[in-house]
């Protein structure tokens, strides 16, 4: 079962749109223009990093119902000079005054998922910073031009932009007027197509890109980060969430972070976490992410042979959700913050190949409807098992559903690049969508409310405590064969990142399947697992799956045991990916075409 992928057909399948093939650079996004962007750094000679960081500013302006300055991102990269993985944390930490106890005196028995009370230290901004400082070659200002001009001249209102809009419109006007002032500047929600501008977040951008500094590169930007982290902006967030507002919980509440917590965050590179699969390293975050979930996947299907993996088929379709309802069973028994030395513990038993054997051998022909841990020493945590509502049952097809009251199940961006000299980052920003919380109107942008991810259970691995970074669902990927980087992918969708990674990397590592082809193919997830999302319901075998895996399949899996929901039949993923081949160079990049938003480009 190991080695290398077989080689692709002669006549590969018929594809949406072809994989992109070349030696100078490769880009792919969620976002055309983000990728556009990217893409024109490279060309005029940036690196991947430069690329990425301004790719990531524009994303803010064209997808803010997905992302935003007040958010956060994970990223996996690996230098020319370096090829280790390191991932990026770029997830900010719980304020100082949030606490189980504040929140219980509230009134509250969750996290809400809207409003500025679930706010995290923001941490993608000083991010993507820190990461130009460290790795980039171009001058501050030049990055940021892109996302000005676009935040000046405008955006096209993407559908869904809109339809978000539509759905959050009588909560802007009624409880989040700063809101419904910069998103509905005309008074009605835009339509789609639209040209939506950002005067606001042009204007905090050109002030960070003009701050106060010395005369070098680095200081230039050290000198933004300081106007983010201690200056104007901290500032205007702390007063601005302190005014109690409408939270999706349906009281009215003050948010608790202030100045002081923007200076408790620090961008940090940490080790990856890696696992084998079929030949390939697979690099992912540490269990302060999900990201150990597809890893924990890989090592449970590595048990069982090509034909049983097949996606294509009912019987892979079961193995493949079987296997990730046990490794997401462990996400919320095991995963949180935990200090380096516990978290190595922790690897070591969940990815070691005899945990992997076990956990395969439960795997049966009929799918279980049980919340199934494994039992590694340590007493696994249950979270509560609230089954979610007739009126719910419809979402997670991989767009934010959200509701009037702002409530969201969240979804986000994602961006790959590669350049010629062998730079590679795939990261996945989120976070701070615009529908998460009031926009705080002198920035032109909202908080995160990544805190929802967190229990207000002194029991949980995830709990809530001031200082501690939230888990996250923000998993890119690096792929590395021989020590060397060959592949940069990651999808947006909350619980379905890894999942959908899952079975793109099944479809190419195992089955030799072309990088637009596997990602063209028919999706699926489980949502056998409690979401980490507000209000945290799980449905006991559900299974979600595009109409084009067709009837008899789907007939199959039913008479499995799932209960399985059919989505429309392009509704499920927004993954890209970029390669590299170290010993031809030649570059090659695919992306989502679900939506019709997102893109690749390269040459």
């Amino acid at each position: 079962m190991a080695g290398r992928p077989p080689s692709p057909p002669d006549a590969p399948a018929h594809t949406t749109r072809p994989t992109l093939r070349g030696s100078f650079g490769m880009c792919a996004s969620t976002h055309w223009l983000a990728t556009a962007t990217a893409q024109s750094v490279l060309e005029r000679g940036g690196n991947a990093f430069d690329a990425a960081v301004a790719g990531a500013f524009v994303l803010h302006v064209a997808e803010p119902h997905l992302n935003g300055p007040g958010g956060d991102l994970v990223a996996v990269l690996a230098t020319a000079a370096d090829p280790s993985p390191r991932v990026l944390a770029g997830q900010g930490p719980a304020p100082r005054g949030a606490t189980i106890e504040h929140f219980r005196a509230e009134g509250l028995d969750h996290v809400p998922g809207a409003g500025a009370l679930a706010a995290a230290v923001p941490g993608a901004v000083d991010s993507w910073l820190w990461l130009l400082a460290e790795f980039g070659t171009w001058e501050l200002a030049d990055v940021l031009a892109y996302a000005i001009a676009y935040a000046e001249r405008g955006v096209p209102v993407v559908p869904q932009l809109a339809r978000v809009l539509a759905t959050v419109e009588e909560l802007f006007r009624t409880h989040w007027p700063t809101s419904y002032a910069l998103w509905m500047p005309e008074g009605r929600v835009p339509a789609p197509y639209a040209t939506l501008v950002n005067p606001a977040y042009a204007r905090t951008l050109r002030r960070l890109g003009t701050a106060p500094s010395g005369g070098t590169r680095t200081a230039r930007i050290e000198a933004a980060r300081r106007a983010w982290r201690t200056g104007f902006v901290a500032q205007a967030v702390a007063e601005f969430a302190a005014v109690p507002h409408r939270h999706s919980s349906g009281g009215d509440h003050a948010g608790v972070i202030t100045a002081a917590d923007f200076t408790d965050f620090h961008p940090s590179l940490e080790p990856a976490v890696t696992a084998r699969f079929r030949g390939t390293t697979v690099a992912k975050a540490g269990p302060w992410s999900q990201g150990p979930v597809l890893l924990q996947a890989l090592t449970i299907l590595d048990h069982f042979d090509d034909a049983r993996l097949d996606p294509s088929t009912a019987e892979g379709v079961h193995t493949l959700t079987e296997a990730l309802k046990l490794a997401l069973a462990d996400r919320e028994a095991y995963y949180g913050h935990l200090d380096p030395a516990a978290a190595d513990a922790l690897l070591r038993r969940l990815l070691s190949p005899r945990y992997g054997k076990e956990r395969a051998r439960l795997i049966r022909p009929l799918a279980s409807t049980a919340f199934r841990p494994g039992h590694i020493g340590v007493t696994p945590y249950t979270p509560p098992l609230v089954t979610r509502g007739s009126a719910q049952q419809a979402d997670g097809v991989g767009e934010p559903t959200v509701q009037q009251t702002g409530e969201t199940r969240g979804d986000t961006c994602h961006l790959d690049v590669v350049d010629r000299w062998g730079n590679i980052v795939s990261a996945t920003p989120s976070g701070g969508w615009l529908q998460s919380s009031p926009a705080v109107p002198e920035l032109g942008f909202a908080l995160g409310t990544r805190l929802q991810m967190t229990w207000l259970d002194p029991a949980a691995p995830s709990r809530l405590a001031p200082g501690r970074r939230p888990r996250t669902t923000l998993t890119p990927t690096l792929l590395l064969r021989d020590g060397n980087p060959v592949a940069a992918l990651g999808t947006p969708g909350g619980d379905q990142q890894d999942q959908w990674q899952l079975i793109y990397l099944v479809r190419t590592l195992a089955l030799g399947m072309d990088p637009q082809e596997a990602i063209d193919a028919p999706a699926f997830h489980t949502t056998a697992v409690p979401s980490s999302f507000w209000p945290r319901t799980w449905t006991p075998g559900g299974l979600v799956i595009e109409e084009r895996a067709g009837g008899a399949v789907v007939e199959e899996l039913r008479a499995r045991g799932h209960a399985v929901t059919v989505s429309g039949p392009w509704s499920q993923g927004r993954l890209s990916v970029v390669t590299r081949d170290p010993d031809s160079g030649v570059l090659r990049a695919a992306a989502n075409p679900r939506g019709a938003q997102g893109y690749a480009a390269g040459r």
